[in-house]
C-alpha cells in the first residue's frame, strides 16, 4: 500500500474545498484525522481521498451530513436495502422541492405581470405581499386583483 503524501492543504483541494471544511469534517467524524509525526506534518493518503471524494458526492446528491455518516458506515448484505430506502425518501424530498419551487415560479410569473401593468403612484404588488406576509394584503385600488399567498412548506427549514 502506498504511503499517504498529501497534506491537508492538498487534500482540500482533491475535492474542491477549504482546508476548514476538512477539519469540520474530521471534527464530525466523517473523516479520520492521521496521527501526526513527531515534529511532523499530518499527511494523507488514497483513502482519505476516496473517502473525501464520497463525502463531496453525496452532498451534491443532496444528502446531509448526518446522512452520510450512515452512508459511510453501510456495508453487508443490507447495505443495498437501507441505501434504496434513504435514496428514495432523498428523491421524494426532492419532488416536493420541485413542486414548491414550480409553485414559487408561477406565483413570481404573476408578481411580474402585476408590476408590469402598475399605473405610476399605486402600490407596488411585490412590496405589498411581501410587508404583509402572513396578514391579508392591504386593498388595492383595482378590487380584482387577487393577493397571491406565500408558500408555506410543512417542515420548511428557516
Amino acid at each position: 500500500m502506498a504511503q499517504p503524501t498529501l497534506t491537508i492543504s492538498r487534500l482540500a483541494a482533491t475535492a474542491d474545498v477549504n482546508v476548514e471544511t476538512v477539519r469540520y469534517y474530521q471534527r464530525r467524524g466523517l473523516l479520520p484525522e492521521p496521527k501526526r509525526p513527531a515534529g511532523g506534518t499530518r499527511r494523507y493518503g488514497a483513502g482519505e481521498v476516496s473517502r473525501l471524494q464520497f463525502i463531496r458526492r453525496a452532498q451534491t446528491m443532496g444528502f446531509t451530513l448526518e446522512e452520510i455518516a450512515g452512508l459511510l458506515e453501510l456495508n453487508g448484505k443490507r447495505a443495498c436495502e437501507q441505501t434504496r430506502q434513504l435514496t428514495e425518501h432523498k428523491l421524494a424530498d426532492v419532488r416536493s422541492r420541485l413542486r414548491d419551487l414550480r409553485l414559487l415560479e408561477r406565483e413570481l410569473l404573476q408578481l411580474l405581470l402585476k408590476c408590469s401593468a402598475v399605473p405610476a403612484g399605486e402600490c407596488c404588488p411585490t412590496l405589498d405581499l411581501l410587508e404583509h406576509a402572513g396578514s391579508q394584503p392591504r386593498q388595492r385600488v383595482n378590487a380584482e386583483r387577487k393577493p397571491l399567498t406565500l408558500i408555506r412548506r410543512a417542515g420548511a427549514r428557516g
